[in-house]
């Protein structure tokens, strides 16, 4: 590829196309603010953006020998005022204009800082929201281009803006490769134009392309140009038709992908590609396994509630495990980032009238109740516009109760939704369009809505308030142990009642039961425990069951770690509200996160139709009754893998032997897994050139899993990166993999290299591919 990386760092900015405005000026020449962690802990520290534009460093006043730096592609946002619980203990000594918060990716803490004057404030609040966007709106090259910039700095020790060999050794190490020092010294003299024994600008930049030379790629290229230099843009449209299935105006196409990805001005007017712009869409969106299509809001929002999948967190409020963790309002926030839709308040008596939210009879920290609604407001809507159900587990006395009520109502106001859309008894659930920027309570309600609307409630409600069967962490299977503080009869406010109109929790009894007697806006919650015996039930009363009401599953109490459950089975039956614990990555939040990551990451995910109809005949387990079913082969060859990072706490100068392993999620005939060799000593730039198969027989309810791991004979593989993606969202043909962290986070440039194939099963005799 071409790359227009300057090494020189005063130069940087502007590789990324930014010019210096007062605020990086006055960051570039830094600031001294007030570090905080606690009420008790603030240190100064002198803060400082590189001339990069792309790093902030800091130190300490006294040791001005310890140094820190983080990189602005570390930040996820900043927040300006008291909108931490750090930066909230001291409210009373530092003004909210001169305080923020820097909110870091994954599970990094934050970063929260205290200003000397508003300006200040504002110039560091201002600036990093511009960088941030700047790093969001790169492209593929200039992603690439700060990557080699970053690995420049890391090799530069001396910092003299050259690298000699042995800085250029040291290089090769940290970035996976693995190559012996003949030819690693033919590579660094042919980058020496000008024999100083020293790379620098140019000359590096040369020295990266010869490392990084794409033979896979540069082969497809060359199968479809004539000259073997350019594709003209009748060869373009042909690959795009034969290799890539695109098919709905493939010219029109690919023209407007010449002119976004093409980096000659020359090829553009010829309307032709060159190998770096092939490359460069390769890399791109259209160029993603991940149908570009579905990264919009594409799917019908007109459906009543209880057929959708729905993006549901559990404990919502805490940070880390159930015993002694901390309870949090950002967890809340990021929750709902991420577009979770379905959060979950656990609310118990606090002093001074005030409910709290924790995890009640455990060591895990307390936070005002009216702190998390005040938050959900601000946050319910930034990422999503569709509605965000509160599952309410309720402890609290009435008398807080109606406190809830009136936090409820004066914080959230018109969002919340106190009565039917039209006054009227629903005939069916509203749909997430009808409730646009609505927030919904779910909960224990005195009476019938039916009572409410005709305004003749019930004078009381004398029961279990707390609607979880493992409240305060008890599990139902161990529930003749149950702890004996907890009061079995509780009172429901009526102020609290009124505001559950949709979602009004009732004891789940059988199906036969709920088929007979449960109204449209009555729902069950299980555990994992039991929703996996009712799974198990022979026949399809639980699908049936999911098709007019709504369900939520939460994790056992036993899971004291946060540890979470596979999801994947409840979305079988059709369950809408399946939580887990955001906090906790790993498999299951995966799969969360690959089947909510369509539809514009709303939150929503429709069913499919098979599963909307309480007539349906669908088994999870007996897929091929259904009518329409229509099974497909996958066919995925793993080519390469390219700038895999190090596996975390690996030994210095240790290079990974990858191995790339695909898993099918979905119903039980469909799960599968199969892997590829491992190569060994490779990180940077592996190839396999292997084929893998798998039938696929309910592909609307299919994810697939691609992780690389890092092969160890002796012990576990280690992760490396993983991708998942709904079956239904995977695009044919030459297709990369941005891989992500275990956070979920990207990782740039880290990517595989596949072709896909997909094929009706019924129409393989005559090669159909779909």
């Amino acid at each position: 590829m071409s790359l227009t990386l300057v090494i020189n760092e005063k130069d940087a900015p502007y590789s990324v196309g930014l010019q210096l405005d007062d605020n990086l000026q006055l960051m570039q020449a830094g600031s001294m603010m007030r570090k905080v962690k606690s009420r008790s802990w603030k240190k100064q520290r002198y803060f400082k953006l590189q001339e990069d534009c792309m790093t902030i460093w800091y130190k300490s006043k006294k040791t001005g020998n310890t140094k820190s730096t983080f990189s602005i592609s570390d930040i996820e946002t900043v927040r300006d005022g008291h909108q931490s619980e750090v930066l909230q203990s001291i409210a009373d000594e530092f003004p909210s204009e001169l305080c923020f918060t820097i909110v870091f990716h994954g599970r990094r803490g934050n970063l929260d800082l205290v200003a000397n004057t508003p300006e200040e404030a504002q110039c560091w609040i201002q600036g990093l929201d511009r960088l941030i966007e700047t790093v969001k709106n790169m492209d593929q090259k200039e992603l690439l281009d700060q990557w080699i910039w970053d690995w420049f700095k890391k090799a530069d020790k001396n910092k003299d803006g050259r690298m000699n060999f042995k800085e250029v050794q040291d290089l090769l190490k940290m970035m996976n490769v693995d190559m012996n020092e003949h030819h690693a010294y033919r590579l660094f003299q042919m980058a020496d134009k000008s024999e100083s024994g020293t790379l620098e600008g140019d000359e590096f930049v040369l020295f990266y392309k010869a490392l990084t030379q794409r033979d896979e790629v540069l082969k497809i290229f060359q199968d479809f140009s004539k000259d073997g230099k350019k594709l003209t843009l009748l060869e373009f449209v042909d690959f795009l038709r034969q290799e890539q299935l695109e098919t709905e105006n493939t010219e029109e196409f690919a023209m407007d992908l010449i002119a976004r990805y093409e980096p000659s001005e020359t090829a553009k007017k010829l309307h032709a590609l060159s190998i770096d712009g092939f490359l460069i869409y390769l890399l791109s969106p259209e160029g993603s396994i991940f149908d570009v299509s579905h990264i919009l809001l594409y799917q019908d929002m007109s459906q009543p509630l209880c057929h959708y999948f729905i993006s549901s967190s559990h404990n919502t409020y805490l940070m880390e495990d159930q015993l002694r963790g901390q309870s949090s309002v950002e967890g809340y926030i990021r929750a709902l980032k991420r577009g979770c839709r379905c959060v979950e308040v656990d609310t118990w008596d606090g002093p001074n009238g005030e409910p709290i939210v924790y995890h009640g009879h455990t060591f895990t920290s307390k936070i005002l109740f009216r702190d998390v609604v005040s938050a959900i407001n601000k946050y319910a809507f930034r990422v999503s516009e569709f509605p965000v159900i509160l599952s309410l587990e309720n402890h609290c006395s009435v008398e807080q109760q109606d406190t809830m009520a009136q936090h409820l109502k004066s914080i959230l106001g018109d969002k919340l939704v106190t009565s039917t859309l039209d006054g009227r008894i629903p005939v069916r659930l509203p749909s997430p369009e009808e409730l646009r920027g609505k927030i919904l309570l779910k909960g224990k309600k005195i009476g019938r809505l039916e009572d409410c609307l005709e305004e003749q409630p019930e004078d009381s409600y004398i029961g279990d308030v707390s609607e979880e069967e493992d409240s305060g962490g008890i599990e139902e299977e161990n529930s003749r142990n149950e702890d004996k503080r907890i009061p079995k009869a509780e009172r429901l406010s009526q102020a609290l009642s009124d505001c559950i109109i949709y979602c009004k929790s009732v004891q789940f009894e059988s199906f036969k039961h709920s088929r007979t007697n449960y109204k449209l806006y009555e729902m069950s919650s299980f555990t994992e425990y039991k929703a996996r015996k009712l799974v198990r039930e022979p026949g399809n009363e639980f699908v049936r069951h999911n098709a007019c009401q709504l369900t939520r599953i939460y994790p056992t109490g036993l899971r004291t770690d946060s540890s979470n459950y596979n999801p994947q089975e409840m979305w079988n039956v059709g369950c809408q509200m399946v939580a887990l614990n955001f906090q906790t990555a790993g498999v299951e939040m995966d799969l969360n996160d690959g089947l909510f990551q369509q539809n514009a990451r709303c939150g929503y995910v429709v069913k499919p139709a098979f599963m909307r109809s309480v007539e349906t005949n669908f088994n999870p387990d007996q897929p091929q009754d259904t009518e329409g079913y229509s099974p497909v082969t996958l066919t995925i060859q793993v080519i390469s893998a390219q700038q895999l990072p190090k596996v975390e706490n690996s030994k210095e100068g240790s290079i990974v032997d990858p191995l790339v392993r695909v898993e099918i999620f979905g119903v039980p005939i469909d799960q599968a897994r199969q892997e590829t060799k491992y190569i060994e000593n490779n990180g940077f730039n592996p190839m396999w050139h292997e084929t893998l198969q798998f039938r696929i027989n309910v592909p609307d309810l299919a994810l697939v899993r691609f992780v690389v791991e890092d092969y160890d004979k002796t012990t576990r593989n280690d992760f490396v990166g993983q991708y998942t993606l709904p079956f239904k969202s995977i695009k044919s043909g030459y297709r990369h993999i941005q891989l992500l962290s275990k956070d979920g986070m990207k990782i740039p440039p880290a990517s595989l290299f596949v072709f896909i194939r997909i094929a009706e099963i019924a129409s393989l005799v005559q090669g159909t591919e779909v």
